[in-house]
């Protein structure tokens, strides 16, 4: 039999939200839903989603010493739309998915361009969060919530993404030679349907993190009820070398909008993670979200509880219904 409690494995932290649009150095609506990674040199880099007053958003990155105060925001949007060159981008750039890859020596941003078409995916490449690369589209609209594996998979890229068809809205695993073009689509991971916490669409949070057990993933699971929709985070561990293959699903949501901060804003009842980086230790987690898309908040965790926490609360692949 299944334990039926356990401690939070996501705590917030008390100065939450950790950034709003007051912090920044021009006029936007809202800031949330940051990309994150650790520098070498130990500072913290997140680059946030901004919304502009138009409804339009683009990123722009904040670097801290410790992660969590005393932000320098750049005065003017790091990765602005590029219209002329990358039409996909006309209503904005959004959800940045930052991944550093060895082999590339340099960090693949994977954000979310939005046109007329709808929502797609892109990929661009940085060495230091000022200038880009950008391959462009790499999934067509209707697709976002997408992030890159750090390392190969066999010969391959390896990218979770998020498309919507008339089958639902699930979690796919893509794989590219050169990151410009992509192949062997596959569903790995539903929304589970009926009454689950997850059942009407989910999709990646963070870029996956490597254990030693398999890929562990933050994903986003949405439910909609007479008020609207929730938005829950939960687990779900991957092969390592086939994450093609799901090993444990969370049968609970591990993390939902309790603060004010999260249950009220421009969209109401949302966290929603982008970005995390991990201590120096190898096992804490510092998971950086966006709050009601209003502001951006912080909470903390540990590799290790999740892992535990999915052996006791998880199900095999196949078993959700």
């Amino acid at each position: 039999m299944k334990p039926t409690s356990h401690p939070p494995l996501l705590v917030r932290h008390a100065g939450n939200p950790i950034l709003t649009s007051e912090d920044w150095p021009y006029p936007v609506n809202t800031v949330f839903n940051p990309g994150a990674v650790r520098l070498a040199d130990g500072s913290t880099l997140l680059l946030c989603r901004v919304e502009d007053r138009r409804g339009h958003s683009h990123l722009c990155a904040a670097r801290s010493a410790n992660g969590v105060d005393d932000w320098r925001i750049d005065d003017r949007p790091t990765l602005a739309p590029s219209i002329d060159s990358y039409p996909e981008e006309l209503w904005g750039v959004e959800d940045p998915r930052i991944t550093w890859v060895p082999e590339l020596r340099r960090y693949v941003v994977a954000y979310t361009a939005y046109s007329r078409s709808g929502p797609g995916v892109s990929l661009a490449l940085t060495e230091d969060f000022r200038t880009f690369d950008r391959v462009g589209s790499v999934m067509s609209p209707e697709d976002k919530d997408a992030a890159l594996f750090p390392r190969r998979v066999g010969d391959y890229w390896a990218l979770l993404h998020r498309p919507v068809s008339t089958i639902g809205a699930h979690v796919w695993l893509s794989f590219s030679p050169d990151l410009r073009h992509w192949g062997s689509h596959r569903m790995v991971l539903p929304a589970r349907g009926g009454a689950w916490w997850d059942a009407n669409k989910i999709g990646l949070c963070t870029p996956p993190i490597e254990t030693d057990r398999g890929w562990l993933l933050l994903y986003h699971g949405v439910r909609q009820n007479a008020a609207g929709c929730l938005y829950r985070l939960g687990l779900a561990l991957m092969d390592l070398e086939t994450p093609e293959r799901c090993l444990l699903r969370g049968d609970s949501w591990i993390f939902g909008p309790e603060a004010p901060y999260e249950r009220r804003g421009d969209v109401e009842n949302v966290v929603f993670p982008c970005g995390f980086t991990v201590e120096p230790d190898g096992d804490t987690l510092n998971v950086y979200y966006g709050a009601a898309d209003t502001s951006v908040a912080l909470a903390r965790g540990s590799i290790g509880m999740m892992l535990a926490w999915l052996d006791a609360f998880g199900s095999p692949a196949g078993r959700w219904d």
